[in-house]
């Protein structure tokens, strides 16, 4: 693939013109792509549920590819099979039927192109968000909005977090994973700060329950992104392997995670 970046030099005082520098960049081959959460909000059947398949592109391309035609199935630990069917080329494949079960195993099987992608993850559940309250002078020039969404960890039990802060003015998204190591059953918040919140902004504030492995996962992925604007799916490094495995060859690994999640939301006005 090439791509060509033109270069200013200045050629005379008052004059700039113009070098052509042809690069030849490498292009691996495309691997696949899996944004698979399973997630239950609280209060709801939690039967509709959606896995995006889509394939890694060169750096400059703008759109990312579906990963189209492949067959989809999830299998819960009662061997009840969920078969995701796609919508029309998109590499978005859905199931109107699934059963959500706190603390259930599910089994992800992926075949694409002649191969097998497995995973499995256990569904985790998540508390109720407290309350949520606003600091108009944070950050370190006081001039950011800071919010904190509380809730109360379950006492003597391992929890793990993802919270999701989405402005729904913007559709600027914010994530942060977060552990009671520190905090095991007592009141704690995620905390999201952003100095373009304006008043009248509306806060989609989500809260995930997450394995470990997911939230080790994420930690990391989030360490080497800068980008608070997109999903963690969408330009993700390549040194940060999810819990999907290739069956059948298991050096053409895929990039993305399975996960299965309970979810609590609450909605903020901006004061």
């Amino acid at each position: 693939m090439k791509k060509i970046i033109y270069i200013l030099v200045l050629c005379l005082p008052f004059l700039a013109c113009e070098d052509v520098v042809e690069l030849d960049l490498k292009t691996a081959e495309p691997r696949l792509v899996i944004d698979a959460s399973l997630t239950w909000y609280k209060d709801t059947p939690g039967r509709n549920q959606y896995i995006k398949l889509s394939l890694t592109a060169p750096y400059y391309n703008t759109t990312i590819p579906p990963a189209t035609g492949a067959t989809v199935t999830v299998t819960d630990q009662n061997n009840n099979t969920f078969n995701f069917i796609e919508d029309e080329n998109t590499g978005i494949y859905r199931n109107q039927s699934f059963i959500p079960v706190i603390n259930g195993v599910y089994n992800l099987k992926i075949s694409y192109k002649n191969e097998v992608y497995i995973a499995t993850e256990t569904l985790q559940p998540v508390v109720e968000i407290n309350r949520i309250e606003q600091k108009n002078d944070g950050g370190f020039a006081k001039d950011e909005t800071e919010i904190k969404a509380f809730y109360t960890d379950p006492k003597n039990i391992e929890n793990y977090y993802l919270f999701e802060f989405i402005n729904a003015n913007s559709s600027i998204l914010s994530l942060d994973v977060y552990s009671d190591t520190f905090n095991d059953g007592n009141e704690i918040f995620a905390y999201h700060s952003n100095e373009d919140i304006k008043p009248g902004d509306e806060l989609i504030i989500q809260g995930y329950g997450i394995s470990k492995r997911f939230y080790q996962y994420m930690f990391v992925l989030l360490q080497q992104s800068s980008d608070d604007s997109g999903g963690p799916f969408q330009t993700q490094p390549a040194s940060v392997r999810g819990n999907c495995v290739n069956q059948t060859n298991p050096d053409n690994y895929p990039f993305g995670y399975f996960k299965a999640s309970e979810v609590a939301i609450s909605k903020y006005i901006v004061q």
